[in-house]
């Protein structure tokens, strides 16, 4: 019975290549943190266009496509938030659960526009909108677009770049 070769054995993060990969993501995160910083824009919602970055496709076409499909999710949380305030003290605690079945029933519809069809981050620009907690305005839609581009733009850099080391 042969013995096991324990650099064979040896996980994969032990690996050059895995370490170049991870310092490329965590150098470009930590420096898109910082433009996000001095920009004054939420790093968290920076992270929001992180993540819609892989929700489809890694190419700079299918980012914005994304990043599109977030500023929408934020324009549907703004109509969401104007239409709770003023159904409120018409219909009271059902203003909500209307407001939310309405809007589900939206985003969930824009599943068979081509390009356009990206719920996750229709869902992840409802999450940034109502997460902060803010009033609707246009300066609140520029500041959260404007993280998510920036985080879909380190997004589509880090992954520029470790696909060089590989």
């Amino acid at each position: 019975m042969s013995r096991p070769n324990p650099s064979a054995a040896a996980p994969r993060f032990f690996s050059l290549a895995y370490s170049a990969f991870t310092l490329a993501a965590a150098v470009v995160a930590a420096a898109a943190s910082a433009l996000a910083l001095v920009l004054e824009l939420p790093v968290w919602a920076m992270f929001v266009g992180w993540v819609a970055f892989y929700t489809r496709g890694v190419t700079a076409r299918d980012g914005v496509f994304n990043l599109v499909c977030v500023g929408f999710g934020v324009l549907i949380g703004k109509a969401a938030a104007l239409a709770i305030g003023a159904l409120g003290p018409v219909v009271g605690a059902v203003a909500l659960p209307l407001v939310v079945l309405v809007v589900a029933l939206v985003v969930v519809s824009l599943r068979g526009v081509p390009r356009f069809n990206n719920l996750l981050c229709y869902f992840l620009g409802l999450i940034a909108f109502f997460a902060i907690h803010q009033p609707p305005s246009l300066s609140l839609f520029g500041t959260l677009a404007g993280a998510a581009a920036l985080g879909s733009v380190a997004a589509w850099t880090a992954h520029a770049l470790q696909r060089r080391v590989h």
